[in-house]
């Protein structure tokens, strides 16, 4: 529409209305850069001068001040398998674990800016905990009734999901469920119990 006004003045030769209609035409090209569309398990946080001002989560197209930054962070579902790692358990055995953590940010903001790198975060602070983990079980118990990483798999899961929990809530990322994918004796002593 202004652009059709501005073409309209130079075409008929009123100048005088193209100082006020040429501003109007900049202004409304900024106001566009304002839209933006949030996609379905997706996030923007909205950072404008270098303040937080708020997260648009909803899925659709919204508008925002066109000078904020909208910085994307997806909400989805994400899996962290992690490497097999060799660690001493209750007994001083030395084992191989590994873990399978499920994982999704739910609080955009701290995902983005509590911690350098939200992804990152997770895995180093998932190997931590499985590391802890397993050194406060032995690999297997004599006694039924005592817990042990091979013989009570679902309450190990729940340990480390709650010991997960606590490490990742300050990055505002939400572990769902965890659970030990690989659990051996490492080869050296593997050796030595045959």
């Amino acid at each position: 529409c202004n652009a059709w006004l501005i073409y309209y003045m130079a075409d008929n030769e009123v100048p005088v209305y193209l100082w006020g209609e040429i501003p109007l035409f900049i202004v409304s090209i900024i106001f566009l850069f304002g839209f933006f569309v949030v996609q379905p398990n997706e996030a923007r946080a909205l950072v404008l001068f270098g303040r937080y001002i708020g997260s648009a989560r909803d899925d659709g197209f919204w508008w925002a001040n066109p000078f904020a930054v909208k910085k994307h962070v997806s909400l989805r579902v994400r899996n962290f398998n992690s490497e097999q790692i060799k660690v001493n358990d209750l007994h001083g055995n030395p084992i191989e674990i590994a873990a399978v953590v499920v994982w999704s940010v739910v609080d955009s903001a701290r995902a983005l800016f509590d911690v350098q790198n939200f992804e990152e975060f997770v895995a180093i602070q998932s190997e931590t905990a499985i590391r802890g983990l397993a050194s406060e079980y032995p690999y297997d118990a004599q006694d039924e009734e005592r817990s042990s990483l091979r013989g009570k798999p679902q309450e190990i899961a729940e340990n480390l999901k709650k010991e997960l929990q606590t490490r990742l809530e300050v990055a505002g990322v939400e572990g769902t469920e965890s659970r030990i994918s690989h659990l051996a004796y490492a080869p050296e002593i593997a050796q030595a119990m045959l």
